[in-house]
C-alpha cells in the first residue's frame, strides 16, 4: 500500500487505533523514502462512512465532568481529554487529505506531515497517562470536535478555516497558560510534553493559514472578509472569545485585521 488516498481511506474507515497510527508513520516514511504514490484513483466516500472506535464514550461539553488537574483524578481527566484531541486530529489531518481532490503534491505533504505529528502526539500522550494507570477510552472525551469535519465536508476553504484557523488556533491561546500551571507545580514531564504539542501546533495552523490564503487568492476573495464570513456562518455564538495570543497567531499566519476582529465585543 503506497498511495497516499488508499492509506486515507484505510485510517479513516477503520476504528483499530494501533493500525491507524502505524499507517500513518509508514505514510510518511513513504514520503520521505520518494515512494507515496499521489494517483488520484481512489473513490471519496461520505464522511459519514468515517469510522470511530467503541471507546471512549462521547459527551455532550456540558456534559463533561470538571476536575482541576492539580488532583490525580483531574490530571489524568485532563491528559485523556487531550489524548482524544490529538486522535481526533490524526483524522482531521487524513480527512482534509482524503476528502478534497486536485490540490498540489505541496498541500498533502503538508497534512500528511500534521497527521503524522499528530499521530506523535497521541502516541506520547497515551505513554504518559499509562503512568497514571489511565488507558485512552477510560475516560469519556467530549462529543462535538468531528462535527467540524461534518459542516465542512463540502468547502475546503470552511474546513481550513474551522479547523486549523479557529479550533486548532485555541491550543495556542490557552496552552501556554497549562504549561505555566504544570510549571508551577514542578511537573516537568507534563511541561516538556505540553510545549512539544504547542511548538507542532503553530505550524499546523500556519499550514492551515497558507492554503486558505492560497485558496482566497485562487478565487478572487477577500482573505480577512472570507474568514470573517466563515467563523460568522459556523462557529456556534459566532466567533471564538479571547483572550487570543497575538503574538503566536501572527507567527502562524493570521493578520493584524483578523486579530482586532476576533476581539471585538
Amino acid at each position: 500500500m503506497n498511495n497516499l488516498f488508499t492509506i486515507a481511506a484505510a485510517c479513516l474507515h477503520s476504528a483499530a487505533i494501533d493500525e491507524k497510527l502505524a499507517l500513518t508513520h509508514h505514510a510518511w516514511q513513504l514520503l520521505a523514502n520518494g515512494e507515496l504514490s499521489f494517483t488520484d484513483d481512489v473513490p471519496v466516500s461520505p464522511i459519514e462512512q468515517v469510522t470511530f472506535p467503541d471507546k471512549p464514550a462521547l459527551l455532550a461539553p456540558r456534559e463533561m465532568p470538571k476536575r482541576k488537574f492539580t488532583t490525580p483524578e483531574g490530571k489524568a481527566a485532563f491528559f485523556h481529554a487531550i489524548a482524544h484531541v490529538e486522535f481526533m486530529a490524526i483524522y482531521l489531518a487524513w480527512d482534509i487529505i482524503y476528502r478534497f481532490r486536485g490540490m498540489p503534491e505541496q498541500f498533502y505533504q503538508d497534512w500528511l506531515r500534521v497527521a503524522d505529528e499528530e499521530a506523535q502526539h497521541f502516541e506520547l500522550i497515551r505513554i504518559h497517562l499509562q503512568s497514571m494507570n489511565v488507558a485512552y477510552g477510560d475516560l469519556p472525551a467530549h462529543g462535538g470536535l468531528w462535527d467540524h469535519a461534518k459542516d465542512t465536508a463540502h468547502d475546503l476553504l470552511a474546513r481550513l478555516a474551522m479547523v486549523p484557523r479557529c479550533m486548532e488556533a485555541r491550543g495556542l491561546d490557552v496552552t501556554p497558560a497549562i504549561i505555566t500551571k504544570f510549571t508551577s507545580i514542578g511537573d516537568k514531564a507534563s511541561v516538556t510534553l505540553l510545549t512539544r504539542i504547542l511548538t507542532d501546533e503553530v505550524g499546523h495552523v500556519e499550514r492551515g493559514s497558507y492554503w486558505f490564503k492560497q485558496l482566497c487568492q485562487q478565487q478572487g476573495v477577500d482573505v480577512e472578509a472570507k474568514y470573517q464570513q466563515i467563523i460568522t456562518q459556523y462557529y456556534i455564538g459566532g466567533k471564538p472569545k479571547g483572550p487570543f495570543n497575538r503574538e503566536m497567531r501572527i507567527i502562524a499566519g493570521f493578520s493584524t485585521a483578523e486579530l482586532d476582529w476576533l476581539e471585538l465585543p
